[in-house]
């Protein structure tokens, strides 16, 4: 017999919302039957969109026993009372990244789910992409040899593009600006490629737009094994672009946007391209985390994975603010 959809609600309609749900009407692995936002016309318009019901309160959705997880798109600093709620009502949840604004706050969230036992799934797409993919299967398998060095660059075009209303663009609701927004993405994949990181050094600016966020950020990440590697993010250039370049004894990957995903090997003149297939890695995690509910495999990114991740990011904020190096256990133990 078939395994019946995971039956979610969709809570928080900002325009990431619809990212996930436009994945999950791709898969046949899960269905949309209610959702939830404080305002009306946000949730009547999501519900029409998406065929659901359009809950009156947070309150009603988890009362619904024909619900069975949430899928939690709400501010960051509104993350642990919703899981922790939903937990309660033994609902499982799919949060996107990052998991809180704050260490003590991700435990929390993660603890709660833990007691209850419920699933937590975390939004981390970038790691899924297939050029990531083979270039782990290939560093797991020794063709990197010994891994030296990494770099990364996370750029957007924001200008004229910010609605400053909006808690992804104030510091309260996004400390650390467009490196916790989007440079986190790249960290978490630097930590994938190259394992660990244990200590961060940061540095922070705004430059261009208005508010009162960073829209320029650098992060020089130590890895347990000894390997460097920087990140930078901005929200202030001219175009997206992305890059990320892993660098080994015995062959360096070089990947962007613009060229994809080339390869060069020890005593070879010049990189050759890498084919990798576009894949869907939203429909992926989204799956992933179905088939966790169904009694499948943990998630990839779950609780405590989430929160050091944070922790990596919160660690690169207290330097750039504190104008010291950074371990991330301190930040683990302190934050």
């Amino acid at each position: 017999m078939a395994t019946q959809p995971l039956r979610v609600a969709c809570l928080g309609m900002g325009w990431w919302s619809d990212v996930l749900a436009d994945a999950i009407k791709r898969t046949d692995k899960i269905e949309i039957v209610s959702c939830y936002t404080r305002s009306p016309d946000k949730r009547d318009a999501f519900a029409k969109k998406y065929g659901c019901k359009a809950a009156a309160s947070y309150e009603d959705v988890l009362a619904d026993k024909s619900i069975e997880a949430i899928v939690n798109t709400t501010p960051n600093n509104a993350h642990l009372e919703t899981t922790r709620a939903a937990a309660t009502a033994g609902k499982h949840t799919f949060l996107d990244k990052p998991i809180a604004n704050t260490v003590s706050d991700g435990r929390l969230l993660t603890e709660a789910c833990r007691k209850a036992g419920v699933i937590l799934g975390l939004g981390y797409q970038r790691r899924r992409e297939s050029h990531f993919r083979h270039v782990k299967q290939q560093i797991d398998a020794g063709a990197f040899g010994k891994l030296v060095n990494a770099e990364a660059n996370i750029s957007r075009d924001r200008l004229g593009k910010i609605d400053l209303t909006s808690w992804r663009y104030q510091s309260q609701g996004m400390p650390g600006g467009v490196m916790l927004q989007i440079g986190i993405h790249y960290s978490d994949v630097l930590e994938y490629l190259m394992g660990p990181i244990v200590a961060v050094s940061g540095r922070l600016a705004q430059l261009v737009l208005p508010g009162d966020n960073p829209d320029v950020a650098s992060l020089l990440l130590e890895h347990e094994n000894g390997a460097i590697s920087t990140l930078n993010a901005s929200y202030a250039s001219a175009s997206e672009y992305y890059l990320l370049n892993v660098y080994g004894k015995e062959a360096s990957a070089y990947y962007d946007m613009h060229n994809g995903l080339r390869v060069l090997k020890r005593g070879t003149d010049k990189p050759g391209p890498v084919s990798c297939a576009k894949n869907d890695v939203f429909v992926e995690e989204l799956e992933e985390f179905a088939a966790a509910v169904r009694g499948g495999a943990e998630p990839e990114m779950d609780g405590e994975k989430a929160t050091r991740s944070l922790a990596v990011l919160r660690a690169g904020i207290l330097s750039a603010k504190e104008g010291r190096r950074v371990e991330v256990a301190e930040v683990m133990k302190n934050d």
